[in-house]
């Protein structure tokens, strides 16, 4: 189909001539520099087809260079390449290079995991200004677009769907997101491993959480140590059991995988079947939230407190986003009184704090299909550790941005903690229908009116249940600027 005049002039706008990715390729002239440079990331195995259709279209209406498929090399990789050939060219005085910098923005297209991967390359990079990112949804649960306006809908993947998603990306508006440092540590076993148990192959974007070297700052002699990190949650229970048999069935029979809708319908079924909605009798109460762990929070200056769990909570999340499993708010907003009562806000995504929710079972989360529902407030936290039990069970399911893994449990070990804090904040792009809310948005403080809230017997379910510097993702561990670069002028 041939191009229209107003549509390549628009697309100008986003097109990174070659020669920034290669020093091999002449300097022809080029015009103007473009307001809105992009970098493309998209998994080709996200979606079905959609991943794979979705390359090709970008490459069509860009320029190839600046498309990547991240099963054909990783974003660490890229992202080096790319800074480290703009620096280069910075220093031979090429101001077109220096826009580029100055104005690029990143999407990425896959699941949440995919976009979790894209975020801690970038904020382990520590750039003074690290690009924005906008996250095109093509996994199955879609929360980070979700939270951000940019829908939970796999989007089309033609030539005009393209189009309209750079006009979004165009006017779209930069907003901070808190991002989370996780840390296991457990001594190491007499026989046997701890390390986490992926389903059936590790995925790419599991990256996230693993053990350190020998020769990482925070390895201790004796001990195996793992670190990861974290945009929208955390969990532990039996939402990340189910999220483990789902990704386990995925990648043994993934032809049965190639639509959202299928894929959602396959993850409720397997809710069923591993008892989600009869916890009570298919799940055994020592694999109980309180019977694993003790679980201590920290304010954002204070000290360890112990936090109560009710006996009955089988999945503990410890949220960042106003999204979890496909666009659900387990927080909700609560009302003034509990505000007052508890010391709880709404759920801002760069106050630095997480939310922490509890749930008995499904029929307990089918609550936040009302408009007022939510799951069990347990607290606001800057910092959460849970101290698990000597001997309490074989393993635990935990989850990162719906990653799930089998965490196996040494027996005879009562060190085993996992402690969560604050680590930094990126960049995000949001539409004007993001769904986050920030604590610098005036405006977005004064929609959180009474029709908005919680209303006082909706809550009445919690008040019987009240009770460094070293940090990084690891997502880069490949990044290395060498000596002769200084990072500190790529701003």
């Amino acid at each position: 189909m041939a191009e229209s005049k107003s549509d390549s002039d628009f697309l100008k706008e986003f097109y990174i001539p070659a020669y920034i990715f290669d020093d091999e390729t002449e300097i022809s002239d080029v015009p103007d520099a473009p307001k809105f440079p992009v970098l493309v990331f998209i998994n080709s195995k996200s979606g079905g087809q959609l991943g794979g259709d979705l390359l090709n279209t970008y490459k069509s209406v860009l320029n190839d260079h600046q498309i990547f498929d991240v099963g054909e090399e990783a974003p660490d990789k890229v992202l080096r390449r790319v800074y480290i050939r703009l620096e280069k060219l910075k220093q031979e005085k090429d101001e077109f290079s220096t826009k580029i910098h100055e104005r690029l923005r990143i999407i990425v297209a896959g699941g949440d995991g995919t976009a979790g991967w894209l975020l801690g390359v970038v904020c382990d990079l520590k750039l003074p200004h690290p690009p924005p990112i906008a996250t095109v949804p093509l996994g199955t649960g879609n929360n980070l677009p979700f939270s951000f306006g940019w829908g939970k809908k796999n989007p089309g993947t033609d030539r005009n769907s393209v189009l309209s998603f750079l006009e979004q990306v165009m006017k779209a508006k930069e907003m901070k997101i808190d991002n989370w440092h996780i840390l296991m540590r457990m001594r190491a076993p007499e026989e046997g491993s701890c390390d986490p148990i992926a389903p059936l192959e590790l995925p790419h974007s599991l990256h996230a959480f693993h053990r350190v070297s020998s020769t990482d700052e925070l390895n201790v002699e004796g001990c195996h140590t793992f670190r990861g990190g974290f945009w929208n949650y955390f969990s532990m229970g039996m939402d990340a059991q189910v999220s483990y048999a789902f990704h386990s069935e995925r990648k043994l029979h993934p032809e049965k995988f190639k639509n959202q809708l299928v894929n959602q319908s396959t993850y409720a079924k397997l809710g069923c079947t591993q008892g989600w909605f009869a916890a009570s009798i298919f799940h055994p109460a020592s694999k109980n939230v309180a019977h694993l762990a003790k679980v201590k929070i920290m304010k954002k200056h204070g000290q360890w407190q112990d936090l109560h769990i009710p006996q009955s909570i089988r999945s503990i999340i410890c949220l960042n986003l106003p999204s979890f499993s496909g666009g659900l708010n387990p927080w909700g907003t609560p009302s003034g009184r509990k505000k007052s009562e508890r010391d709880l806000t709404a759920p801002y995504v760069d106050d630095g704090l997480l939310e922490i929710v509890g749930f008995r079972d499904a029929w307990h989360g089918l609550v936040l299909l009302s408009s007022k529902g939510h799951g069990t407030r347990l607290a606001q936290a800057h910092r959460i550790r849970f101290e698990f039990h000597k001997g309490a069970a074989e393993y635990t399911y935990m989850r990162i941005d719906g990653e799930p893994w089998k965490q196996p449990l040494p027996k005879d070990d009562d060190t085993v903690v996992v402690e969560i804090s604050h680590l930094g904040q990126v960049n995000m792009l949001a539409t004007q229908d993001c769904r986050s809310k920030s604590v610098n948005d005036v405006t977005s403080s004064l929609t959180h009116h009474d029709g908005e809230e919680d209303d006082d017997s909706s809550d009445e379910e919690d008040s019987r249940y009240e009770g460094d510097e070293f940090r990084k993702f690891g997502a880069a561990d490949t990044f290395r600027i060498p000596d002769e670069v200084d990072i500190s002028h790529l701003s």
